[in-house]
């Protein structure tokens, strides 16, 4: 666990981020007492990345969606 005074934040950013990327978080203490969590965050991966799913309709699947689809009674949109 490492901690940094607001003062060390201020002076030395970049080093401050360095070690919450190095370690996963850092805890920043203020002169009254107060701390914070400063937490290094992955985004490597979309949250919307769900992978693939390997879903193989038949042809009688696919025709009746498409029928279905056409069937609907859809409202007209109010702009």
């Amino acid at each position: 666990m490492t901690t940094f005074s607001d003062d060390d934040l201020r002076c030395r950013l970049d080093s401050v981020l360095q070690t919450a990327t190095s370690e996963g978080v850092v805890y920043i203490r203020r002169s009254d007492g107060r701390e914070f969590v400063l937490r290094s965050v992955d985004r490597t991966r979309s949250p919307l990345d769900l992978g693939f799913v390997d879903v193989r309709p038949t042809r009688e699947e696919v025709v009746q969606a498409v029928r279905e689809g056409r069937e609907r009674d859809y409202e007209p949109r109010r702009e």
